[in-house]
């Protein structure tokens, strides 16, 4: 088993990867760093924007500085479930079917518009991210550790989706938005395609999956007050309690907060968690896995600003113990 790192390391190998990233991807600091904390904290990430925005180039550049192996499976609507985990084929030197792992045996693997693939395949996609494992034809395969997903899902285009089960949701750790660059950062973004003369961008790696497991183990160290696991759960029980919300945040929502949350202040330097770095995350966790009421959904309203209500409206712990006892 590998060793934890001390929080020290973390946040200065973290500081690292983002510095190796934004060199490439310009204007996504933030959500690359909730990607990062997201990574450390053993979860899976969803980007939800229109195409276009750097997000796929976000993707490979946080692999190649993670030193993890990646793959990127686009997703259409022919694709099917042993087109990404694999599938037996035969071997005429041996005379026998054997085994062969398909797009998701890698670190990091990218899945580009999951919403454009059936729910049969929406479902393997599901079982790996549950599980760390995959099924094929009765037989079980454990996926590589480190593993994570990276999806994007176009929030616009309707036409040929289908749209992610609220389970598929609950797995994703966060869901992220990026956005339009500024002016000025979108010239800045071409004259940095200009000056490298193609488009592929060299990112060296700064850990490998084995430093990877260990800044986890880490992170798995940070201390959690009472006070802060308890306002997690009030902010995952306040939005089951809104009149605007059908299915409020599961409690894998509210362990998704202290997870995220943790990750976050190890990536700060800190070895506990304050009521600041759960906020700072509760919208990224939370608002996906809220399913609103029809009347809500007719009426415009939206997910992000009913958890910003509640963050504004649940009292945050009064003391927080800096270490433990």
């Amino acid at each position: 088993m590998t060793a934890a790192l001390p929080i020290e390391r973390i946040a200065e190998l973290s500081r690292d990867v983002l510095d190796r990233v934004t060199d490439v991807v310009v204007d996504m600091k933030t959500p690359l760093e909730l990607a990062l904390a997201t990574v450390l904290a053993g979860g899976h990430v969803l980007f939800e924007d229109v195409p276009g925005l750097g997000k796929t180039l976000a993707a490979r550049s946080l692999a190649a500085a993670l030193g993890l192996d990646f793959r990127r499976i686009q997703c259409t609507p022919d694709l099917l479930p042993s087109d990404i985990t694999g599938s037996f084929v035969y071997a005429p030197s041996s005379g026998e079917f054997v085994f062969r792992p398909g797009p998701l045996f890698a670190g990091l693997v990218l899945a580009d518009e999951i919403n454009r693939t059936t729910p049969k395949t929406q479902s393997s996609f599901l079982e790996a991210m549950a599980e760390g494992h995959v099924t094929v034809e009765g037989s079980h395969f454990e996926l590589p550790s480190p593993f994570h997903v990276i999806a994007t899902s176009n929030p616009i285009e309707f036409e040929g989706t289908y749209a992610l089960p609220e389970a598929q949701l609950d797995r994703f750790m966060v869901r992220l938005s990026v956005g339009y660059l500024s002016p000025e950062n979108e010239q800045r973004m071409l004259m940095s395609r200009a000056h490298r003369r193609h488009d592929a961008a060299q990112i060296e790696p700064v850990v490998d999956a084995d430093t990877l497991l260990a800044m986890q183990g880490g992170v798995e160290a940070v201390h959690v007050d009472p006070d802060i696991a308890r306002y997690c759960v009030d902010l995952a029980v306040a939005t089951r309690r809104d009149q605007s919300v059908q299915v409020g945040a599961s409690p894998r929502g509210s362990q998704g907060l202290m997870l995220v949350a943790r990750a976050v202040a190890v990536m700060a330097g800190r070895d506990y968690v304050t009521p600041d770095d759960v906020k700072r995350v509760a919208v990224p966790v939370l608002a996906h896995r809220l399913s609103l009421t029809p009347q809500a959904w007719a009426n415009g309203v939206q997910a992000e600003h009913i958890v910003a209500g509640v963050l504004g409206a649940v009292p945050g712990p009064p003391t927080v113990r800096a270490t433990a006892e």
